[in-house]
């Protein structure tokens, strides 16, 4: 048996962090088990179902490696297979047809209510048969549920989980207006799409019931079920904007990179022993879907900003480069050649600092800035007159040294030695006139990047001197 998997999103809104953790877990579970993992766009409701959503649907999942292993389906284009099998179980005797006017069913529920029993539908039309009056009336076609025993899920998650019977009511599976129903449509699609295993959300455990009896009224074989807990705020509720991001394009926004959003999700309910920074091959690997837990999981938003900091430091300079570029050009910083490859020599030590993209190109502004960087509080209060002074004497002493790392870090010192000062008290004044801010790569480093004239520019501009850079 080959393992197929699959997330079946509704493209109603942005793809949340949860929907996220479960298309990872999918696929992760058919990877370990050489299977394949499969996407279903359920977009059945017409009302609220829309193209942008379906398109930021599949560009979240591109983003972040979870594309499907085939072309996705969609399941608007299945109603006539979806109404095929109602039929089949009309003819079968294993549902009926129920001509209950919507007001005859409100009335129904009022009357439950009214009584406190659970507002389950009272099968009317279970057991009568339609006279003339019904002829040509519309109908939906409902689904005989079973009156005694229970029903028993082994959940790979949750374990047995068990439902009796009087707790099941004759579920509607095609509409009168011949559109089928949610919980019949994702039975017949995962019947026809081979799946063999459906991981979701627990909030869905309540459905696979239900779903079960239109598998066994079939004679089809059931899937095998893993109901993952939700991902909650750090207060408990429920996870919502006032917590932080939600979506992962907002992640993306943010400065996230696909890999640690992955990693952090994948430990966000389950764990290997201490391992916590998990490649992805090392976790299709390891990955068991019994090491789920069955507690809500909260989402740590700091943690989430460690674990990309990780990835940040260790990722390859060359690979965050169009990034860093394209959110310098959004912020309308304007570079050419040189200045780009004056930004690729400081990136590597720019990531150190950084804890996402956004920071980073934050950080590697001052190198494609155009003249003197723009000071923020902190670093002018650095530029005292004594500063300036010795900004534009060190200048004159630079503009003779050769403009190589090593030989500018003995200079410096050499000058700090002349002058009878500290090295970090030259260092700042210097940092902040070079990258408008009291942090930055190594000084030498960040003068040799930004190059003998641009450098003694920006020392002359920090000291109020407008003369050109002295040769």
């Amino acid at each position: 048996m080959t393992v197929r998997t699959r997330f079946a999103p509704s493209p109603t809104g942005f793809l949340h962090i949860g929907g996220a953790r479960t298309a990872l877990f999918n696929q992760l579970f058919a990877r370990r088990h050489g299977g394949v993992f499969l996407l279903r766009i359920e977009d059945t409701d017409k009302a609220r179902s829309t193209q942008p959503a379906v398109d930021q649907i599949l560009e979240s999942l591109a983003w972040l490696g979870l594309s499907p292993d085939e072309p996705p389906v969609f399941q608007s284009t299945r109603e006539a297979r979806h109404a095929e099998v109602a039929r089949e179980l009309l003819a079968q005797g294993k549902a009926y047809r129920a001509y209950e006017t919507p007001e005859e069913l409100v009335a129904m529920r009022e009357r439950a209510m009214a009584e406190k029993r659970p507002p389950r539908y009272e099968g009317v039309w279970r057991d009568r048969e339609p006279g003339r009056e019904q002829e040509g009336q519309p109908f939906a076609i409902r689904l005989r549920a079973p009156r005694e025993g229970e029903t028993a899920v082994e959940d790979l998650v949750q374990g047995t989980v068990r439902v009796a019977s009087t707790e099941l009511d004759d579920m509607i599976i095609l509409r009168s207006d011949g559109t089928p129903t949610y919980l019949h449509a994702v039975v017949v699609d995962d019947h026809d799409m081979a799946i063999t295993h459906v991981i979701r959300g627990d909030d869905h455990l309540t459905n696979t019931f239900r779903q079960c009896m239109v598998y066994d009224a079939m004679g089809w074989h059931r899937p095998r079920f893993a109901h993952i807990p939700l991902i909650h705020g750090a207060d408990g509720a429920k996870l919502s904007k006032r917590h932080g991001a939600v979506s992962v394009l907002d992640l993306r926004e943010q400065g996230m990179l696909p890999e640690a959003v992955c990693n952090y999700l994948l430990r966000l309910g389950w764990g290997h022993g201490d391992e916590e920074i998990i490649s992805r091959k090392r976790a299709q690997e390891i990955f068991d879907i019994a090491d789920v837990g069955r507690a809500a999981s909260r989402m740590d938003y700091a943690k989430l900003g460690h674990v990309n900091g990780v990835y940040l430091r260790a990722a390859d300079p060359e690979t965050l480069l169009p990034e860093v570029l394209h959110r310098l050009t959004v912020s309308g910083e304007g570079f050419g050649t040189e200045k780009i490859a004056k930004l690729k020599l400081l990136l590597p030590a720019l990531q150190e600092r950084a804890k996402n993209l956004a920071e980073l190109a934050d950080s590697a502004a001052f190198v494609v800035a155009e003249g003197a960087p723009e000071l923020d509080a902190k670093a002018a209060a650095v530029l005292t007159p004594e500063a300036k002074g010795r900004l534009e004497d060190l200048a004159q002493f630079l503009s003779g040294a050769p403009w190589e790392r090593a030989d500018l870090e003995q200079w410096l010192r050499d000058y700090a030695d002349v002058k009878q000062v500290k090295l970090k008290d030259i260092a700042q004044p210097l940092r902040v006139a070079l990258t408008g801010s009291t942090m930055s790569p190594p000084i030498d480093l960040t003068l040799y990047a930004l190059g003998r004239d641009e450098a003694l520019a920006r020392m002359l501009a920090a000291a109020g001197d407008d003369l050109p850079p002295p040769t």
